[in-house]
């Protein structure tokens, strides 16, 4: 069967999102170099990566409902005029000597805020832009993108840029969100949303949103401060009982939470793992790295045909079992090239998994909650990131990172053993039987009597 072509706007969609991706892969590293040259304080260079991580616990479910609220291309394209904006200025302020400490944190700390708006954008938008069917290979080209951008471009260039000239990684940073901008302004405008509907949006029957008491408030006039600030964490709130109203969609962010929970351990003590345990020689590491993202890039490509092929959740399973072994066989190496192998796998499972559990999302949730739902997805499944990260921090530090990265590996096999079976499609509720008049009973209720 021919695929569905992806078309000229997510062609569009996908130049912006690699573009904004690849000066991120600039920035980032840039921001840690720059942060070295001005203090050799740990507490600040820190502070600036806190800064980058705090933004999405904070705001992520309010970027999702300005993201249900307006028009999702022209806010995507705003957000990177606005990062542009704060990037330059960093440029100038790099050029000019005037950027400090608290700059730093304080530009870190504004760009992950308006990425939580941009992100849950662009997650709502991809449906309207290509066919239900085409969502996980345009998901998939769309990880293989970023990892190509971020990886094989922008990290290595990062370096060479500060090397050059330290304003110079910044400047280019601004010049990819105007050109995102840009390129997001170019996409047809999508038809206009309601703000706030008469009716919530439903579930299908199979899955019925659990009964809300609460009687609906008439409709009034504009909000006004605390009424407003009220409205919108309702909104807020909408998004997370949806995603934990809907069974295999909560089931699928439950097993991600746990997934990140040892994928943001195994990130922290890597290249001590890789340096000291697998002997991989320092010169040698960005190949040793640059493994992980061919195996990122190649499931990508591949996300859509797995999909194609197996159906999205069967597909999830076999990847998990996948990424169990991977990281199994990772934890039990002890040379360069097995371990460089296994960790590809894994970045390649982690890949696919992204791309199909995002694809899951977009084609059973309504257009009107969209950016909400991915919000609130997006918030569960970070929020054991820190805690993985952490623990796996001390973990080294007390025993050596080989028994570390042998614990996360048993995590993540206990979390493979544990969403197995869950992750089965939910069968559907059995056709209702008629009632007394005639008609048909609606699915998973009573007929009354």
């Amino acid at each position: 069967m021919t695929a569905p072509p992806l078309g000229r706007d997510y062609r569009l969609l996908w130049s912006a999102a690699v573009s904004s991706r690849l000066g991120d892969a600039l920035r980032t590293p840039a921001l840690a170099l720059l942060a070295a040259t001005l203090t050799r304080d740990p507490r600040v260079i820190a502070a600036v990566t806190v800064a980058g991580q705090l933004p999405p616990l904070l705001f992520g479910l309010l970027g999702g409902v300005y993201a249900d609220r307006w028009d999702r291309r022209r806010t995507m394209a705003v957000v990177d005029g606005l990062r542009a904006a704060v990037v330059g200025g960093l440029a100038v302020a790099v050029a000019l000597d005037g950027a400090g400490g608290a700059a730093l944190v304080t530009v870190a700390f504004l760009l992950a805020a308006l990425g939580t708006l941009f992100d849950s954008a662009s997650f709502a938008l991809l449906p309207s832009v290509v066919p239900p069917a085409a969502l996980p290979r345009a998901n998939g080209r769309l990880q293989a993108g970023s990892a190509v951008a971020g990886g094989f471009l922008g990290a290595p260039a990062a370096g060479v840029l500060f090397a050059l000239a330290a304003p110079l990684p910044f400047a280019v940073d601004a010049l990819t969100f105007l050109c995102a901008a840009l390129l997001t302004l170019a996409l047809r405008p999508t038809p206009p949303r309601p703000r706030r509907p008469e009716t919530r949006p439903r579930r299908p029957e199979t899955q019925p949103l659990r009964p809300d008491s609460r009687s609906r408030r008439p409709q009034r006039g504009p909000e006004r401060g605390p009424e407003r600030g009220r409205a919108v964490w309702r909104e807020a709130v909408e998004g997370m009982r949806w995603v934990r109203g809907d069974a295999m969609l909560w089931r699928l962010t439950v097993a991600t939470a746990g997934c990140n929970l040892a994928i943001s351990g195994l990130m922290a003590v890597l290249v001590l793992y890789a340096l000291d345990v697998l002997r991989v020689p320092p010169a040698g590491y960005g190949l040793f790295a640059a493994g992980a993202v061919l195996g990122g890039l190649a499931g990508g490509l591949g996300a859509g045909r797995l999909a194609a092929h197996l159906g999205t959740v069967p597909a999830l399973r076999l990847v998990l079992a996948g990424q169990a072994v991977a990281l199994t066989g990772l934890a039990l190496a002890r040379h360069p090239v097995p371990g460089g192998l296994a960790l590809a796998v894994f970045a390649a499972g982690t890949t696919v998994w992204n791309s199909l559990w995002a694809s899951y999302g977009q084609r059973h949730v309504p257009a009107a909650l969209l950016g909400r739902v991915g919000a609130a997805q997006r918030l569960v499944g970070l929020l054991t990131a820190p805690v993985g990260a952490t623990l796996a921090g001390l973990g080294g530090a007390a025993y050596g990172v080989g028994p570390v990265a042998a614990a996360l590996a048993g995590v993540f096999v206990l979390v493979t053993l544990a969403v197995w079976r869950l992750l089965r499609p939910v069968p559907p509720a059995p056709a209702a039987a008629p009632t007394s008049a005639g008609t048909a009973a609606r699915p998973g209720r009573r007929p009354s009597r």
